[in-house]
């Protein structure tokens, strides 16, 4: 049963009140500067993800004149939703799939705060369990949320974890998970993949599956073509790192319902020009600002955000020769985006056991990597469920070959489900949804150094996204948060307005001892 959030007072948008648990999150004050703009200025924010959602609110909020513009016709990037309808002629919303909203997510959890002070449209799932195909089974429930204890802790409780596999294993190596800082972790391990790094480490083969393959494939991506200092630095932000621990949330309702209609309404309120269904199709420096075309309108603004996917970013400037300069335009055009990856859901005419868990990580099940159950945890599923005595089930497979046939990578995912769960076997499929997605950004081993940062070549163009490199403890959609709202503050800065105020999980090892051994390993 998940039980409703307590309501909570909500904070002021530039406040640094602490939101999580951990008492050494490291707070970043927001710079100083009146509450509000003294003077009118106009700001573009290209995208309507995460990224140009946290972007934008921080702007509207101190008076900015902010349009949004976004291609589709919903908010949310990747973590959006749009209508559709079942043979059963349901209307449900379809999606890109599960997110886990992790309580380190400190700034994304802000930008949801700005409608929803408690949180109170999140729901705490009981467990992160994982399952290997060869039966070994991990928890998260029990192990100790602070560190070291939280690496003893699983290392204690884990089956996959066998005391005759410790002898073979080099500690030394991995000492430097102890202390994992950025950007230093990028200018010691950019140059080795997650594979290899795991190979010299030389874990169990169960307990790297289970504990850290899990988070290497949640960038969509191969260990073996994934950088190792992406995979540190998750491990440093869930693991040994922070004191929040590796349970998460998730929407009790969809994503436009839970999450997105509310902040655009917040956005409009504060004066915000919400556009979907608007590409942009150039941004061309003109007389100190910038004019944005799209469609048959061009509109000038003083200073413009690019809140866009690797592909949106790199398409953008190659279609805006006169943005930055040579240099930035041509780490825009090597960006690369991760593997395809395919969402199936499933309405089937049955319920799956009532143990099954609402998420369950998978690992050796041939291309599967998670499954959700929806009806635990989802309304409008659960409403589906009780209606028609059926359930909602949801599969993810990342990393998919790019030549693989699509319809029968669908029907070979269908058949891992029934591995898993045997009594899916039986269920008719009242009707299913596979999407494909491949704009996902590739973090390669060797591209620290090229990706684009907040700042660009000119002071009124900033860039904010997942792609966006920045010298914080940030990953995923926690980095887009805190990319869009450090590109509101440069331009805040500018024009004299207060920033917003920022937390990340420690910036370094959490004690002076793991932190003497981590440096020890690097000498």
């Amino acid at each position: 049963m998940i039980r409703p959030a307590r309501p909570a007072r909500p904070a002021s948008p530039g406040s640094a009140a602490r939101r999580g648990r951990d008492r050494r999150a490291r707070a970043l004050p927001a710079h100083h500067g009146t509450p509000r703009a003294t003077a009118r200025h106009t700001v573009a924010v290209v995208g309507g993800g995460i990224a140009g959602l946290a972007a934008a609110t921080a702007l509207a909020e101190r008076g900015v004149a902010v349009t949004l513009y976004e291609r589709e016709p919903y908010l949310g990037g990747r973590a959006g939703g749009w209508p559709t309808r079942l043979r059963d002629g349901t209307a449900v919303t379809m999606s890109r799939g599960f997110h886990a909203f992790f309580r380190q997510y400190y700034n994304l959890r802000g930008l949801l705060r700005r409608t929803d002070p408690a949180l109170a449209r999140l729901a705490p799932l009981p467990d992160y369990p994982l399952l290997h195909a060869d039966g070994l089974r991990d928890s998260f429930r029990r192990v100790p949320r602070t560190p070291p204890w939280s690496a003893l802790g699983f290392a204690a409780l884990s089956p996959s974890f066998r005391m005759r596999d410790l002898p073979a294993m080099d500690p030394v190596r991995a000492l430097p998970l102890l202390d994992v800082r950025v950007p230093d972790v990028y200018h010691r391990l950019d140059g080795v993949s997650a594979y290899d790094f795991l190979e010299a480490v030389r874990f169990p083969a169960q307990a790297r599956h289970l504990a850290f393959e899990v988070f290497s494939r949640s960038f969509f991506a191969d260990p073996r073509r994934l950088s190792a200092a992406e995979m540190a630095l998750m491990f440093h932000i869930y693991f040994l790192g922070s004191a929040e621990g590796l349970l998460f949330d998730v929407p009790r309702s969809a994503y436009p319902q839970a999450l997105w209609r509310p902040l655009a309404g917040y956005l409009e309120r504060h004066g915000t020009e919400v556009r979907t269904s608007s590409p942009v199709e150039h941004v061309t420096p003109a007389g100190g600002g910038f004019v944005v075309a799209g469609g048959r309108e061009e509109h000038r603004y003083d200073a413009v955000v690019l809140a866009l996917d690797s592909t949106g970013l790199r398409s953008l400037a190659a279609r805006s020769p006169r943005l930055g300069d040579a240099a930035w335009r041509q780490r825009l055009a090597g960006l690369r985006t991760a593997p395809p990856f395919l969402v199936t859901r499933l309405w089937l005419d049955r319920p799956v056991a009532p143990d099954r868990p609402g998420f369950l990580g998978t690992s050796g099940f041939d291309g599967l990597d998670n499954i959700s159950v929806l009806d635990r945890w989802e309304d409008e599923a659960a409403r589906w469920a009780a209606r028609t005595g059926g359930s909602v089930v949801e599969l993810h497979a990342y990393a998919v070959d790019p030549h693989a046939a699509r319809p029968a990578e669908q029907r070979h995912l269908v058949e891992q489900l029934h591995r898993v769960y045997p009594e899916t076997r039986a269920a008719a499929v009242v009707d299913a949804r596979h999407e494909w997605r491949e704009d996902c950004p590739l973090f390669p081993v060797g591209g620290y150094a090229d990706r684009p940062t907040v700042h660009t070549p000119d002071p009124g163009l900033m860039v904010a996204g997942d792609c966006v490199r920045t010298d914080l403890p940030v990953a995923l959609m926690e980095r887009a948060a805190t990319t869009g709202f450090l590109a509101a503050n440069a331009l805040l800065k500018r024009w004299g307005v207060r920033g917003q105020a920022l937390w990340t999980v420690p910036d370094r090892g959490r004690g002076a001892v793991l932190r003497k051994a981590a440096a020890w390993a690097r000498r």
